[in-house]
């Protein structure tokens, strides 16, 4: 793996989220496959609970947003504009831990295993603390040609 933080844009210029809704600092490594970026948590965040931590479901969404950041670093990497896309689920969400301790960083590794031509992709993804995994999830993500008519036919 390269380092390549100094090379790489800011993360608000790769994903949509905005304000308290972004739950990733930055980015450390890119490549064709994979993405590891960075967060801390933090103990005065809408998340934190009675002890300042981040609950581990909240997990899910950290892993969601870095497969946003390596979709959007691939996408500026091909000279093309960023897409919105949308997060299916997974069938197995798993961590070691029921809470990540506020202040320390949070290594998330996103790595697609599979992508196909309509948008649909999964990744393999992984939290680490100090070099230790605590939390691991296969998600399924989608991103179709056209969002909105993609929201517009998921309404009932």
């Amino acid at each position: 793996m390269r380092e390549l933080n100094h090379h790489l844009p800011a993360i608000e210029d790769l994903i949509p989220h905005r304000g308290t809704m972004l739950l990733l600092d930055h980015v450390l490594v890119f490549e064709k496959e994979s993405t590891t970026t960075e967060y801390v948590p933090r103990a005065d965040a809408w998340y934190a609970d009675e002890l300042g931590n981040m609950p581990a479901w909240v997990g899910i969404e950290l892993m969601a947003q870095t497969i946003a950041a390596h979709i959007g670093l691939v996408k500026r990497s091909e000279g093309a504009p960023p897409k919105q896309g949308a997060l299916l689920g997974t069938r197995r969400y798993a961590s070691t831990c029921s809470a990540f301790a506020s202040g320390e960083p949070l290594r998330i590794d996103a790595k697609m295993i599979y992508r196909d031509t309509s948008g649909l992709a999964a990744y393999e993804c992984r939290i680490a603390v100090g070099g230790n995994q605590v939390a691991s999830a296969t998600l399924k993500v989608f991103e179709p040609v056209d969002f909105q008519s993609f929201l517009e036919a998921s309404r009932p």
